[in-house]
C-alpha cells in the first residue's frame, strides 16, 4: 500500500492523493492550487501522472482548493466514479461551474495584456461545459453507509463537521491477508459551532492522514464571537461607517447570516441592512435549505423548530443582478456587505474594497483562513498599499480578523482528533494541509504524546505501509 501527495503537501491548497494498492489507483480529492498566478497556472495544468489510470475519485467535501481540478482531470481522461455526499455533490453542480466562469473572465483580462505585447492567448483550464459534463462521474453516498472503491478498498464518509457535506473518510485495506484501518480526515470541523453536527472522529485506527491548517494555533472560543460581533456592528454604525466582509459563499457566509439573524431576533444589534453580494452564495444558500437533515440542535431548536428559515430574515437581502451590486456603492447610511471570495482573489468583493479601501470610516472584516500572497493576507498582515485589479491603493480602512469563525479545528481540537486511536495502535500519522509553522509544531506535539511514525510529505513523496 502505497501513498503519494501531488497536492496540499507542505502547503494548504491543491489537496490531492493517490493511493496504490492491489495494482489499482485511487485518487483523495481534486483540488486547485490557489496562489501566485503564474505558479497557479503552471500547477493546475499539468498532472504528474495520467488521470486515465486512475480508478476512483474519493471527493470530502467541495471547497475549491478540494474538488477545483475535478473538470481538468475528467478533460485529460479520468472516467471513473467520483464518490462525494449528496450535500457535496450539489454544491460542485454550482461551484464548479462558478469556477470555470470566473476563470473565463481571469483569462479574457490576462489575454487582453498579454495581446498587447504580442503574446499567444492562454486557455482557461475548464470551460463551463466542461465542469457540467464532470458532474455525470459523481457518484451520491450518504454519510455512514459502506461502499466499495475499488478491489480490496472500503469506505464510509464520516460527518467532518467542516461545511455542508463535508466528510472525514474512514477505509480498511485488504493487501496480502491483512486488513489496514485508515482514514482521511479532509478538512476537520470544529467542536461547537453553528449549523452543523460536531466531527465524527474515527477511531481504532492504523494510519491517519489528517489536515493541520492550523496546526500552531488557538482559535478564540466561538463562544465569545456573538458579544464581539455585537459591539464592532454596534460601534461602526453609530460612526455611520460600513463593514465589508470576504467571506466563502459555501460555509462562513451561511455561518455569518445565521449569527447575526440570531442576534437580530434578540435585538442586540442595530437594525441595519445587510446585504449578501455574491450570486455563488445565495445558490450555496439555497443547498443548505434543501439538505436540513445536516442541521445541529440548536439550529432546530432555535429557528426550525418555529417553521424560520435560518438564511432569510427582514434586514436582509441577496443581491442578484450586477447592477444591484454596483449599487451598494452609493449608499451612505450604514450597512454591512459580505461577499466572495474569503481570500479576496476574484469575485465582486474585490470591487467593494476596491471602491472602500481607502476610506478610513470602513471597517473590513475578515473572517477565515487566507493563503499565501492573497491580498485577504496581505491586508490582514497589515500591508500599507495594495494591488487590486492591478492598481495600487493605500490601505486606509479600518482591517480586524476574528478567528473565532474559522470552520477548521484548532491545534488543541486536531491534536484530540488524533488522540482519539491511542499510539500503540495508530502506526502512522501523514500530516498534510498545513504550511511548514503549522504542521511542525502539531508533528511535535503528536510525538510528544507518544506517536511514532509522524510523517510531513513533500510534494510528490510517496510512504509505503
Amino acid at each position: 500500500m502505497k501513498f503519494q501527495f501531488h497536492g496540499a503537501a507542505q502547503t494548504v491548497t491543491g489537496s490531492l492523493h493517490l493511493l496504490t494498492v492491489n495494482g489499482h489507483t485511487v485518487m483523495f480529492e481534486c483540488g486547485m492550487f490557489q496562489g501566485r498566478r503564474q505558479e497557479a497556472f503552471e500547477k493546475n495544468r499539468t498532472f504528474k501522472f495520467d488521470p486515465a489510470t486512475i480508478e476512483a475519485l474519493v471527493l470530502s467535501h467541495a471547497h475549491i482548493d478540494h474538488s477545483g481540478n475535478i473538470p481538468n482531470l475528467v478533460r485529460k481522461g479520468f472516467k471513473g466514479p467520483i464518490y462525494a455526499t449528496p450535500p457535496t455533490v450539489d454544491l460542485c453542480r454550482i461551484l464548479l461551474k462558478d469556477s470555470a466562469f470566473l476563470q473565463q473572465k481571469d483569462i479574457e483580462w490576462v489575454n487582453r495584456i498579454r495581446a498587447r505585447t504580442g503574446e499567444p492567448p492562454f486557455k482557461p483550464l475548464y470551460t463551463m461545459e466542461e465542469a457540467e459534463a464532470a458532474m455525470h462521474l459523481f457518484k451520491a453516498v450518504p454519510y455512514d453507509k459502506s461502499f466499495a472503491v475499488c478491489e480490496g478498498v472500503g469506505a464510509t464518509f464520516r460527518d467532518a463537521g467542516h461545511i455542508l457535506g463535508s466528510a472525514g473518510v474512514s477505509f480498511e485495506v485488504r493487501e496480502n491477508g491483512r486488513i489496514t484501518r485508515c482514514a482521511f480526515s479532509g478538512d476537520i470541523g470544529r467542536m461547537g459551532m453553528p449549523i452543523l453536527h460536531d466531527p465524527n472522529i474515527p477511531r481504532d485506527l492504523d494510519v491517519l492522514i489528517m489536515e493541520t491548517t492550523y496546526g500552531n494555533r488557538r482559535h478564540s472560543p466561538i463562544a465569545d464571537v456573538e458579544e464581539e460581533l455585537v459591539q464592532l456592528v454596534r460601534s461602526v454604525a453609530a460612526n455611520g461607517g460600513k463593514i465589508i466582509i470576504p467571506a466563502f459563499a459555501v460555509g462562513r457566509t451561511q455561518e455569518l447570516v445565521y449569527i447575526l439573524h440570531k442576534l437580530f431576533n434578540e435585538n442586540r444589534i442595530p437594525e441595519i441592512p445587510i446585504f449578501i453580494d455574491s450570486p455563488l452564495a445565495c445558490e450555496a444558500t439555497n443547498v443548505f435549505r434543501n439538505h436540513p437533515e445536516c442541521f445541529d440542535r440548536e439550529t432546530n431548536r432555535i429557528f426550525m423548530a418555529d417553521h424560520e428559515d435560518p438564511f432569510g430574515f427582514g434586514r436582509l437581502k441577496y443581491v442578484h443582478d450586477i447592477s444591484e451590486s454596483k449599487n451598494l456603492n452609493g449608499l451612505t447610511y450604514p450597512h454591512i456587505i459580505i461577499s466572495a471570495s474569503g481570500m479576496a482573489e476574484g469575485g465582486r468583493i474585490l470591487h467593494h474594497l476596491r471602491n472602500n479601501v481607502e476610506n478610513p470610516k470602513i471597517l473590513v472584516l475578515f473572517v477565515g483562513f487566507a493563503a499565501r500572497e492573497t491580498l485577504a493576507l496581505k491586508m490582514m498582515e497589515g500591508a500599507r498599499t495594495v494591488k487590486i485589479f492591478g492598481e495600487e491603493h493605500t490601505v486606509k480602512c479600518k482591517i480586524k480578523t476574528m478567528d473565532a469563525f474559522s470552520a477548521h479545528a484548532d491545534a488543541a481540537e486536531l491534536l484530540n482528533y488524533a488522540s482519539i486511536t491511542p499510539p500503540e495502535k495508530l502506526r502512522h500519522v501523514i500530516l498534510v494541509h498545513g504550511e511548514k509553522e503549522q504542521s511542525m509544531p502539531f508533528g511535535d506535539a503528536l510525538r510528544s504524546k507518544g506517536y511514532q511514525n509522524v510523517h510531513y510529505p513533500a510534494p510528490y513523496e510517496s510512504i509505503t505501509i
